[in-house]
């Protein structure tokens, strides 16, 4: 290898120069970078701003495309839980009327008969001992009328 009067190879000294030429490079892509945006900086943000609108219109008919199908399929679904619900409810209803269980509307109905009943039975039996009543009322002023023995005189 051939050797620099500083020790150092020519492939080292290659390698060295590349490197700075690399970093010049990076730091003049730097300054035009923000020579740019200075310049065109407003422009630029004014460019960013009109795409992150047109950005957030995509989006939120994206979302609301979303959101119509969800509450489609929702609707749906309560269509078929209803229909599902309905169809338990008939079964079971019938099965119950196969066993002889009385529905809630025939319990109400023989509650209301039972009252009915009892308000007559009270009103006849009110009626009953007044009746009772009088005939006690008389039987009892027919004893006190009545006379009674003497009692005896004891003797002495």
């Amino acid at each position: 290898m051939a050797r620099t009067k500083s020790g150092r190879s020519r492939a080292g000294d290659n390698v060295s120069q590349g490197v700075r030429d690399s970093a010049q490079k990076i730091w003049l892509a730097g300054l035009g970078a923000y020579e740019r945006a200075k310049s065109e900086g407003p422009r630029m943000f004014d460019t960013l701003v009109e795409q992150g609108k047109d950005l957030r219109s995509r989006a939120t008919e994206a979302a609301d495309q979303a959101l119509k199908a969800v509450r489609e399929q929702a609707g749906e679904a309560q269509g078929r839980w209803d229909k599902l619900e309905q169809v338990f409810e008939d079964r079971v209803s019938r099965s119950l009327q196969r066993l002889g269980v009385l529905t809630s509307r025939e319990v109400g109905d023989l509650q209301r008969q039972v009252d009915e009943l009892t308000r007559k039975v009270s009103a006849m039996k009110g009626g009953a001992r007044s009746t009772r009543k009088a005939s006690a009322r008389k039987a009892s002023a027919g004893a006190k009328k009545k006379k009674r023995p003497a009692k005896r005189a004891s003797r002495g």
